[in-house]
């Protein structure tokens, strides 16, 4: 073999002089992907989670249609140009057909002062969802700052801050409700600040656990060495890496909520009538149930499949989210 030969071997393998490489076809490229994407791949997957979604946005649509009667009678100009799509106002009485079976006219019948239950059911979706959206972004303003500002600073502030959501947590939420609506009495406000008051502890909890884990992570160094505040770190640096268990614990907690309030309704400390939510309805339903039957079964069944729907959102969140499940 000569040393100027082009094409040396070694034994049997053969060396060629390296030339340009090939770029790969399309279709073997590998799309980039982020978190968002790749937790939304891994949710379509979870068929439970999709029909829980499907679930949802029938109900949410139908709640709507419940939500335009309200603000078609509401006495603020904002809402009362809203149309009414609905046949029967949801407060409207009519004892000649009261206690109807499902008919024609009034699908699910009606109640025991013959207000149709179609109708109710809509308006009392809405005004369920709306205590339990509410108050879930009640809870989740005041939880994600609280415990933000606690695990951040830590020492002695975190102490002091943690040991009084303690304290509050060693408190009944019913006695709180309780308390609340004797003094101010029955209204949509107050009955948002009491759920409210009491869900937000978790949240400061998790959030807290998050922050104190992230807090020393060199994306932290770096923006506190280049001047960043206080409230610049908590703020635009540490809490959006925190939403992703947030968020699965924020859908996680509108049922829970939704739960809370149909029992304070079952207990006469819920919405003020002649509003109705579905937690009033079933309230109103189990007085007559073994004769009409038929006003605790639709109200009952509408709520709980509301509530499972939720958590198998809440649930296939949590999976797609959970860096644990990108290992598949």
């Amino acid at each position: 073999m000569s040393a100027f030969d082009p094409k040396p071997s070694y034994g049997s393998v053969e060396l060629t002089p390296a030339g340009p490489v090939a770029p790969l076809p399309v279709s073997e490229l590998v799309e980039g992907t982020s978190l968002w994407k790749d937790a939304w791949r891994r949710l379509r997957k979870n068929h439970l989670a999709v029909f829980g979604g499907v679930v949802l946005l029938v109900i949410v649509a139908l709640a709507l249609v419940g939500a335009m009667q309200l603000g078609n009678r509401s006495e603020s100009p904002f809402f009362n140009w809203i149309p009414d799509p609905l046949p029967y106002q949801f407060d409207s009485t009519n004892l000649e057909i009261a206690n109807e079976a499902p008919s024609w006219s009034h699908w699910m019948g009606t109640d025991v002062l013959g207000r149709d239950l179609v109708v109710r059911l809509m308006v009392g979706g809405a005004i369920s969802l709306m205590v339990g959206l509410v108050s879930t972004a009640v809870s989740f303003v005041i939880g994600v700052s609280y415990g933000a500002v606690a695990g951040y600073l830590g020492g002695r502030t975190d102490q002091v801050m943690m040991r009084t959501v303690d304290i509050i947590y060693s408190l009944p939420y019913i006695f709180l409700v309780i308390v609340l609506v004797s003094i101010a009495g029955r209204s949509f406000l107050i009955l948002f600040a009491a759920l409210g008051a009491v869900s937000w502890l978790t949240m400061a909890r998790i959030v807290r656990g998050q922050v104190l884990s992230l807090k020393h992570q060199e994306f932290v160094e770096a923006a506190r060495c280049v001047g960043a505040s206080t409230f610049s770190m908590i703020f635009r640096h540490i809490v959006p890496n925190t939403l992703g268990p947030v968020i699965v614990y924020t859908t996680l907690t509108v049922p829970t909520v939704m739960l809370q309030e149909a029992f304070l309704s079952f207990l006469g400390l819920g919405v003020p009538p002649p509003f109705s939510s579905w937690g009033t309805m079933v309230n109103d339903g189990v007085v007559s149930m073994a004769i009409y039957p038929w006003q605790l079964i639709f109200p009952a069944v509408t709520l709980a499949l509301t509530l499972l729907s939720l958590n198998f959102v809440g649930d296939g969140l949590r999976d797609a989210l959970d860096p644990q499940m990108r290992r598949e």
